[in-house]
């Protein structure tokens, strides 16, 4: 993003903002009447100021604290408190304003144990929720941009979003970012140092983060909310300890101890290998939430027995990735019948479908198998467990990763498939907005644009095929909101085929067949 262009509020409109400011927090649960006195003097310091507002406090009711935080980051940015008036720092300088005017992480944990215990798990869910949106932690002003839409696919309706909520950094800032020593402290994003750390321009600010303990399968974990929820109550599980992920039974152990704690919610893991992994494979974690994803409502279509396991559910999913769902309502039992199949995956091949389970290399044999997992709790509170079968193997065809995202689909994404869309709901980056409205103008009419978009340099160049396909299946669409209605229409079919692309057994008969033919290897039965 380029410099911010903003007014400079006079001082008493600054501390103004800064009374209001604090009313909010006292509002809102995030300090208690006690505090207010100290929170205030804290901000009034911070901005050079001696004495508080002296004037009558409007009582204006806001549903976020940002119009607020908008007038004193205007100011800290005229007096020189941040280094440029851009988002990043204007970010940094946030963080910081709502840290002032929120509880210690100490008495956060304390409130959502009290409410836990009172008035139960969802309540205590929903609280931390809340205030995690009221300190501007998750940015609601944001998220609330991003596009979205769905998609009537034959494996349902898929979700779709562009996701408008991260803020760009300008180029001035990548190249300061570049010039930073690698990052030591915290180790990476999803460390609990990052609670209260100030930031840098290659790392936000976190002085408005909260955190709370848990324990899973007998291990110390930490909950949170993410930043920019991407559906309800978005929320990531991680180690307390920066250590690399690896999915093990321990892994799946961990899951269904999570939704044994939070039964409203579904815990899910990244695969953990590179390609058909997460973003961040250095510090073990999941995602989590109160939503119900496509994925979920995909029917099954094929059902077997084991005779080891003759109390768990075992099927094969109607969907555009490989998934065998366990449901059964011992959990122990569950996971054993889990890490089974898991264990077995990762040593088996069926070359005729190109699946190759490992190969060799001068530092020894390489894995390609791994699963993308997620457990859940339905309404009768029966255990269920997805397995999604996932393979990262290359190719001369397919460098990227043959079950990958294919390169005639990265004009719309072309970055990993992790476990949200997975699921069913892609997260495609914020560029397309524009370019997709531009494609839209170009099927209403606009030839000028047509032919600018030939050009190398042009933003619609990567589309530039896509574009003829599109004129060619659709001529003339009648007007421009028809003609984006169409687009949306088109990137939902795109986004599925992406998921069919990284899906180890395709969606035709000799590709169901090879997949009934994994079960039947280890002893499965079909009914």
């Amino acid at each position: 993003m380029e410099q911010v262009t903003t007014s400079v509020p006079d001082d008493q409109q600054v501390l103004h903002a800064i009374e209001r400011l604090v009313l909010f927090a006292l509002r809102q649960g995030l300090i208690q009447e006690a505090d207010v006195d100290y929170c205030r003097n804290l901000l009034l310091d911070d901005f050079g100021f001696s004495e508080p507002y002296a004037g009558e406090v409007s009582e204006e009711h806001f549903d976020g604290p940002q119009a607020l935080l908008d007038v004193l980051i205007d100011y800290g940015a005229a007096k020189g408190l941040i280094p440029e008036n851009t988002d990043t720092f204007r970010d940094l300088l946030d963080a910081k304003i709502m840290g002032r005017v929120m509880g210690r992480p100490s008495e956060i944990t304390a409130a959502f144990k009290t409410a836990e215990q009172e008035r139960g798990i969802e309540a205590a869910t929903r609280q931390f929720y809340e205030l995690c949106i009221a300190s501007n932690y998750i940015r609601m002003d944001r998220i609330s941009r991003n596009e979205y839409w769905r998609y009537g696919s034959e494996y349902g309706d898929i979700e779709i979003t562009i996701n408008l909520s991260k803020p760009e950094k300008s180029p001035k800032e990548i190249a300061m970012a570049k010039l930073l020593p690698p990052p030591v402290y915290p180790k990476c994003q999803l460390c609990r140092e990052n609670v209260g750390y100030a930031g840098r321009v290659n790392h936000p600010a976190r002085q408005n983060l909260r955190i709370i303990p848990l324990e899973l399968n007998g291990e110390p974990w930490f909950f949170q909310y993410s930043p920019y929820v991407y559906y309800n109550e978005h929320c990531i599980v991680f180690h307390r300890d920066h250590i690399p992920m690896k999915l093990t039974k321990d892994t799946l152990a961990r899951l269904l101890s999570f939704v044994d704690a939070f039964p409203h919610y579904f815990l899910g893991s990244n695969a953990d290998l590179p390609i058909v992994g997460g973003s961040i494979l250095t510090h073990d974690h999941f995602q989590g939430g109160r939503h119900t994803f496509p994925i979920q409502l995909a029917p099954e279509i094929a059902e077997f027995k084991h005779a080891q396991y003759p109390d768990v559910a075992v099927s094969i999913v109607k969907w555009p990735m490989s998934v065998i769902r366990l449901s059964a309502t011992d959990r122990d039992v569950l996971l054993e019948c889990a890490n089974g199949i898991y264990e077995a995956w990762k040593s088996y091949s069926d070359p005729s479908v190109d699946i190759i389970a490992s190969t060799d290399s001068e530092e020894g044999p390489v894995r390609h198998n791994t699963v993308t997992p997620i457990a859940r709790r339905n309404a009768e509170g029966v255990y269920e467990m997805d397995l999604v079968l996932r393979n990262n193997r290359t190719s001369d065809e397919h460098p990227e990763g043959i079950f990958h995202p294919h390169r005639e689909m990265h004009h719309i994404k072309k970055e990993n498939i992790g476990l949200i869309e997975v699921m069913g709901l892609a997260i495609l980056p914020g560029r397309l907005k524009e370019e997709l409205g531009m494609i839209a103008d170009i099927l209403s009419g606009n030839e000028e644009l047509l032919e600018a978009s030939g050009q190398d340099s042009h933003p619609l160049f990567v589309h530039r095929d896509w574009i003829q396909e599109l004129k060619e299946r659709t001529p003339g669409a009648a007007d421009r909101e028809q003609a984006a209605e169409l687009i949306r229409q088109e990137v939902g079919r795109k986004f599925t085929t992406i998921l069919e692309h990284a899906g180890v057994y395709k969606q035709t008969s000799e590709g169901q067949q090879a997949f009934r033919g994994f079960l039947e290897s280890m002893g499965y039965t079909a009914l």
